[in-house]
């Protein structure tokens, strides 16, 4: 089956793309708010090319999922993730997550991928562990009213919320002399809106608030850390430098003046990096 659907323990329908070889090696994408496993059309074709089992699933409340109004939370994220695994009954995988996906991949690996021994490699691009939100314990992350203020966005005007993230900060579109490309602005605005505003509304809380420090510590298996030194969406200091030191076994790369979104406008330059660790 190249597409189909798992229902998990809650009845929740989890949309996923399982698309090559059955006996290849799987690779397993994770993605991010609020989008679908369409953000990943770059990746899941290039390693196709390449002769890899590539499967991405729409988180519950995105894309094609169910849209829920209960377990928007990183523990049914990562729980979900699971249920596709176990569904396909997928071995040695290697699991990839951006943004809130690294967040479910870090969980994921940690509370399910390891112990059932089912997880290869791991690789964390521009994602939200250890905390994204400011603490006293975390001086350096997010205030809330940053958070509250995507909240009154999304509650007030979600479509146009949606296009100004995408317009702006999301791909660096609002940096002087970028490169603007409207189809890339109208497919995240796509995948947005395909999902459900209360799902995405709760999502904001799970990416924010969660402290995924004993997850980050938990991972054993080799763990490839990216991200771009000009992310305005997640900082890179209170993020991959805060992960690659907490993760054992990670290898870090900074990309100058990359953006949060460096997978679809730089896939040139991060998807042979994300196949050299995969190979290695």
């Amino acid at each position: 089956m190249s597409s189909g659907f798992v229902k998990t323990a809650d009845g929740t329908e989890i949309f996923f793309k399982d698309w090559g070889p059955k006996d290849a090696q799987t690779i397993h994408f994770h993605h991010g708010w609020p989008l679908s496993s369409d953000d990943w059309d770059a990746q899941l074709l290039f390693f196709l090319s390449k002769g890899y089992r590539v499967v991405a699933h729409d988180r519950r409340g995105h894309g094609r999922s169910s849209q829920v109004d209960t377990g928007n939370t990183i523990d049914r994220y990562a729980a979900d993730a699971s249920a596709v695994v176990e569904h396909l009954d997928l071995r040695n995988v290697v699991h990839i997550g951006h943004s809130t996906g690294g967040g479910e991949v870090a969980r994921y690996v940690a509370r399910y991928g390891q112990p059932q021994g089912r997880v290869a490699k791991a690789v964390l691009v521009a994602a939200i562990p250890p905390l994204m939100l400011k603490t006293p314990a975390n001086p350096e992350g997010t205030p809330i009213e940053v958070f509250d203020g995507f909240r009154a966005a999304l509650a007030a005007n979600r479509s146009q919320f949606y296009l100004d993230v995408a317009s702006g900060p999301f791909y660096g579109f609002n940096r002087p002399g970028a490169k603007v490309s409207q189809g890339i602005i109208q497919n995240w605005w796509r995948q947005g809106m395909m999902g459900g505003a209360f799902a995405q509304y709760e999502g904001i809380k799970a990416f924010s608030e969660t402290d995924q420090t004993e997850d980050l510590k938990a991972i054993t298996v080799p763990t490839l850390v990216l991200q771009g030194d000009d992310d305005q969406v997640v900082p890179y200091k209170d993020a991959a430098i805060l992960q690659a030191k907490l993760v054992k076994n990670s290898t870090l790369k900074i990309y100058p003046g990359f953006p949060h979104g460096m997978l679809t406008t730089h896939a040139d330059v991060i998807n042979p990096d994300l196949l050299a660790f995969v190979k290695g």
